[in-house]
């Protein structure tokens, strides 16, 4: 099922739906009587091809109001403290794997991918400031022996952390399951939700349609708050596809997970 979910998934990408619709196009044009029919689908395909190229300012618009739907966790400080964000008492730090490759030739730090780095980096970081807390690392084995949480234990344990302060939860195959599987291990305790900024939104739904209230502490942003339009951005490149396949990528999962009652 996931298999297949991730599959469906890819077809509707900005690359493969472009070349899906001119293949259409050109078997209607080639093989078939629907010659003028084929030849639109073909124009079509080519301009929504053209579309992407372009895409950018719009796909950061759309990113913008993911990344920050919940405002970063920059500091923690007490009700008495005038500095930083005021924070509950918390035990735990949930971070969610963002992929990883257990290829023992590479070097620990590139095991993992650039969102399950900076993840695991701002997990760090605010278990730092609360070193009574535990960090939950969520991951479990999707396309790889070796499960995303203990990747990214590994890699934690290598830049410092005490094997003690780390918990696994390497069962889960994607978000609502790491929102199931992480329940047990939380309880009714306030804790902070680490996870990259564009999937903080769909992240903090399922936690809380499972009866959790975490604190979001968002991570990665690609976008800056402040951030203008370019005058590259209006020129074609595959930035404009790269941020286009953000966008399908994070509002396909999370109209999927209306659809299954999951947010």
């Amino acid at each position: 099922m996931l298999t297949l979910k991730k599959l469906i998934a890819q077809l509707l990408f900005p690359v493969p739906l472009c070349l899906e619709i001119l293949i259409v196009g050109a078997v209607l044009m080639f093989f078939s009587r629907k010659q003028k029919r084929g030849k639109y689908i073909v124009l079509s395909g080519i301009l929504l091809f053209a579309f992407f190229c372009y895409s950018s300012p719009v796909s950061k618009v759309f990113i913008r109001r993911l990344e920050y739907k919940y405002p970063p966790l920059l500091s923690i400080q007490s009700s008495d403290d005038t500095r930083g964000a005021i924070v509950p008492e918390v035990k735990w730090i949930v971070v969610l794997a963002g992929g990883h490759t257990s290829d023992p030739d590479i070097p620990i730090t590139s095991r993992v991918s650039g969102e399950t780095l900076v993840r695991l980096a701002e997990g760090i970081r605010l278990h730092r400031l609360v070193p009574e807390s535990r960090i939950v690392l969520s991951g479990g084995r999707v396309f790889d022996p070796v499960s995303g949480a203990e990747a990214m234990a590994e890699l934690a344990m290598a830049l410092g952390v005490e094997e003690e302060s780390l918990i696994l939860q390497s069962e889960s195959k994607d978000t609502h399951d790491e929102a199931k599987f992480v329940k047990p291990i939380v309880g009714n305790d306030h804790f902070i939700l680490v996870t990259s900024a564009n999937h903080m939104a769909r992240a903090m739904g399922m936690f809380r349609k499972s009866g959790m209230s975490p604190i979001p502490a968002p991570a990665g942003h690609t976008i800056l708050k402040s951030q203008t339009t370019a005058p590259g951005d209006f020129f074609p490149s595959s930035h404009g596809f790269d941020k286009a396949e953000q966008v399908f990528y994070e509002y396909l999962g999370i109209l999927w997970a209306l659809l299954r009652g999951q947010i």
